[in-house]
């Protein structure tokens, strides 16, 4: 148990000092804008830079591009095989383009790109729009596009869009969204998980009033993107705390707990949710002479009143955790039989009441799972729950499963 002790505070140690709060926000500071022409054979010129990209976060997020789009300038018709995109303008007027079909469309908006779908987007006022785009992929880290050479200057305009836009509207928030607990606080969800094809969840818009907060919460099953479009205050994140402010980027990782409060105004934000990627488990049709995977059984002592809490903690944090791990492929949370059937069944007798198992390509990809962040979230969220625990590892040499 001391070992157990100390791999416990070792864990907490390592998660403490990693990816402080601080460094993983971004703001969106015009003098970092480098100029771009032709973008994806789109007229004129804009700004661009990064805010967030593709190794920052544990799911499929690719990235958070902004910028400004000049006058008589804009993104060429392209689309994407393996990514979805949403643009976001955040003042002016643009005229977007899905599949061939345009519109304009007023700020502060949303317009999702979903994937396959063709789109543009181009400024044909005499002012700056200021820019954002969003991204999700298919493939960890993985993108691609297709260009069709098409600026879409002096495009046919329809008056009503043919496509999924949504606008930044405050009137349309309401309270007691189940996500932004809060006095005060109001929301409304822009774009659900219906539209993506990608891991991509949802899309929020959230308003905290001056002086009032959302209470913490855990990410469960989901990682979280945040862009506050005004007003300051403050966000906690695993016991560290930090300022933001308008044209602020952020973001928090599965499971990790997280706070955020305004300051003397409103803080307006909004928040980009992506779940995690699924993995196929395994399938053995004949004897094997090497070994085709391993896994790791690992014997918890829970106590009664925790018992709900660990099997939530296991779907909620524990397999969202492991699913965007190289080389995982699947895992079992498997609770021991009552007493009077234990004993009907002349089980050995044990105090260990719950086990997981969880089941790697390699021993190798194991421990990097191990070594990850996600697992210094993981494995303190189970063994806080736990008295004892005990682990050993196996070689799997043969499995069968019907469904």
């Amino acid at each position: 148990m001391k070992h157990l002790l100390g791999l416990f505070l070792l864990v907490n140690t390592v998660f403490a000092s990693a990816q402080p709060l601080q460094d993983r926000i971004s703001s969106n500071d015009p003098a970092k804008y480098r100029d771009l022409s032709a973008v994806h054979a789109g007229a004129g010129t804009m700004g661009f830079t990064q805010l967030i990209g593709r190794n920052d976060l544990s799911t499929n997020f690719l990235y958070l591009h902004t910028g400004v789009i000049n006058p008589k300038s804009g993104i060429g018709h392209h689309f994407h095989h393996t990514i979805e995109e949403m643009y976001v303008i955040l003042n002016g007027e643009a005229e977007f383009t899905i599949n061939g079909r345009t519109s304009k469309i007023a700020a502060p908006a949303v317009v999702p790109c979903k994937m396959g779908d063709a789109h543009a987007i181009y400024n044909a006022s005499d002012e700056d729009i200021r820019w954002l785009n969003f991204a999700v992929s298919q493939k960890k880290a993985q993108g691609d596009a297709f260009d069709l050479g098409d600026d879409r200057v002096g495009a046919d305009i329809d008056p009503i869009p043919v496509f999924v836009s949504n606008r930044l509207e405050k009137e349309q928030l309401k309270e007691a969204h189940p996500a932004y607990v809060g006095d005060g606080v109001v929301a409304r969800r822009l774009v659900g998980p219906e539209v993506f094809r990608t891991d991509w969840d949802y899309v929020d818009h959230v308003v905290i009033p001056a002086g009032s907060s959302v209470s913490a919460h855990a990410l469960e099953g989901v990682e979280e993107v945040y862009y506050v479009s005004s007003g300051k205050g403050k966000v906690s994140m695993n016991d560290e705390e930090a300022s933001i402010k308008a044209d602020d980027a952020f973001y928090a990782m599965l499971g990790e707990e997280i706070s955020l409060s305004s300051e003397g105004e409103d803080l307006e934000l909004l928040v980009i949710g992506i779940t995690p990627s699924k993995e196929k488990g395994l399938s053995i049709a004949k004897p094997l002479a090497e070994p085709k995977a391993m896994v790791l059984q690992m014997d918890f002592v829970v106590d009664k009143e925790n018992a709900k809490a660990f099997e939530k903690m296991y779907y909620s944090v524990y397999v969202p955790a492991m699913t965007v791990q190289d080389g995982y492929l699947s895992s079992k949370l498997l609770r021991l039989f009552p007493e009077d059937l234990s004993t009907e069944i002349e089980a050995e007798p044990t105090n260990y009441n719950y086990q997981i198992q969880i089941s790697f390509d390699t021993e190798e990809n194991r421990r990097k799972w191990v070594a990850s962040d996600q697992h210094q979230i993981a494995w303190p969220a189970a063994t806080s729950l736990a008295k004892e625990y005990k682990w050993r590892g196996y070689d799997v040499m043969g499995d069968d499963d019907q469904r």
